[in-house]
C-alpha cells in the first residue's frame, strides 16, 4: 500500500505532465495557474488511495484522479467570480489576476478537460464512472444554486444547509473515493460503502471550513478571516445563532448579520461575541467530530487490508488547521 506522500507526489507529477496547449495563451495560462497553486489534493489522493485499497496498480486511476482535481479547480474559478473573491491559497484569484470573462471561459474549458481525463477510466467501467462523474457535476451545481438562494433567506434551516453542503462539497470527494474503488476492483457494495463514508467526511470537512473561517488566521487560511460573516454567508454559524438566540433578539441578529455599517474586522469580532455567547463554536466542533466518527464507523464495515492508510489520511483532515 502506497503512502499518502507517495500518492500525492504521483498527483503532482501527473498535473505537471498534463501537457496543455500553449495557445490561446489567455485560455490555458489561467488553467496552469490555478492548478499550480497546490492545495491539499484531497480529491485525487482519495481516488488513488481507494484504488490502492483493492489493487496494487494505481496507475490506471491516475488520469481519472487528475480529472476530478481539474473539475474541483474549475468550480473554484467560478466560485471566486460569484463570491467576488480576490485571494485563493494566498495568491490572486484568476478573476483578479486576469478578469471575470477569462475566468469564466478558462473554467468552462477545465470542465471539458476534466471530462476527457475521467473518460480515460478502464473501458469496462467507463460508462458507470462517467455517469457518476456527470451526476456529481450536476449535484455540485445544484449545491451552488442553493448556496446562492440562501443569500436571500433569513431563516435557512440546519437541514437545508447540510443538504446544500452535501451537494456543493461532499459529493465530489465521495465520488473520487467510489471511482478509485471501482477502478481498483471493489464490489458495488464496497464502492457504495466508501462513497457513503466520503459523504460524511465531506460534510465534516465543510463544517470545519466554516469553523476555520472564523477562528483561523489570515496566514494559515490564505485569505482574510471572517469572510463568511462579512459576505453574509448563511453558514452553520449564522443558522445556529438564529436557532439559539432569544426569540425577541432574532431580528436583531438578522439585521446585524446583513448590516454593512461596521468595518470588516469589527463586524467579525461582534459576530464572534454572538457565537461565544450561544456556544455555536462548540456546536460546530461537535458536529464535525460526530460526522468523522460516523465516517470511521462506516469504513470499519469494509473488511479489507490497509484501511488504516485511508483512515490516517482522513484523520489528517480532521486535525488540520487550514
Amino acid at each position: 500500500m502506497k503512502t499518502f506522500e507517495e500518492l500525492r507526489l504521483m498527483v503532482e507529477d501527473a498535473i505537471k505532465n498534463l501537457n496543455l496547449p500553449l495557445e490561446p495563451k489567455n485560455f490555458y495560462d489561467p488553467v496552469r495557474y490555478i492548478l499550480s497553486l497546490g492545495g491539499k489534493r484531497m480529491r485525487p489522493v482519495f481516488t488513488l488511495m481507494a484504488c490502492n485499497l483493492f489493487s496494487d496498480d494505481v496507475s490506471k486511476a491516475v488520469r481519472p484522479a487528475i480529472g476530478m482535481e481539474v473539475f474541483h479547480n474549475f468550480t473554484l474559478l467560478h466560485d471566486d467570480i460569484m463570491d467576488h473573491s480576490n485571494l485563493r491559497r494566498k495568491k490572486p484569484t484568476v478573476n483578479a489576476k486576469w478578469n471575470d470573462n477569462v475566468a469564466i471561459l478558462s473554467g468552462d474549458g477545465m470542465c471539458y478537460i476534466a471530462s476527457q481525463l475521467v473518460m480515460e477510466s478502464p473501458a469496462e467501467l467507463r460508462t458507470e464512472i462517467m455517469n457518476l462523474y456527470h451526476k456529481t457535476a450536476i449535484e455540485v451545481c445544484e449545491g451552488q444554486q442553493y448556496d446562492m438562494d440562501f443569500e436571500n433567506q433569513d431563516d435557512t434551516k440546519e437541514q437545508d444547509y447540510l443538504e446544500m453542503i452535501r451537494l456543493k462539497t461532499a459529493v465530489l470527494p465521495a465520488a473520487c473515493l467510489k471511482i478509485g474503488a471501482l477502478i481498483g476492483g471493489a464490489t458495488e457494495q464496497q464502492a457504495q460503502t466508501i462513497y457513503d463514508a466520503g459523504i460524511l467526511v465531506g460534510l465534516a470537512f465543510q463544517l470545519q471550513d466554516d469553523y476555520l473561517d472564523n477562528y483561523s488566521t489570515p496566514e494559515i487560511l490564505g485569505k482574510p478571516v471572517g469572510g463568511d460573516v462579512n459576505e453574509c454567508k448563511k453558514t452553520i454559524f449564522y443558522i445556529k445563532t438564529l436557532d439559539f438566540i432569544e426569540e425577541n433578539k432574532k431580528q436583531e441578529w438578522i439585521n446585524f448579520y446583513k448590516s454593512k455599517d461596521l468595518s470588516f474586522q469589527d463586524k467579525h469580532n461582534k459576530a464572534k461575541e454572538y457565537f461565544a455567547k450561544y456556544k455555536v463554536d462548540e456546536y460546530c466542533q461537535n458536529l464535525v467530530n460526530d460526522y468523522y466518527k460516523q465516517a470511521y464507523k462506516k469504513l470499519d464495515t469494509l473488511d479489507i487490508k490497509n484501511l488504516d492508510v485511508l483512515k490516517d489520511f482522513v484523520e489528517k483532515l480532521r486535525v488540520r488547521i487550514s
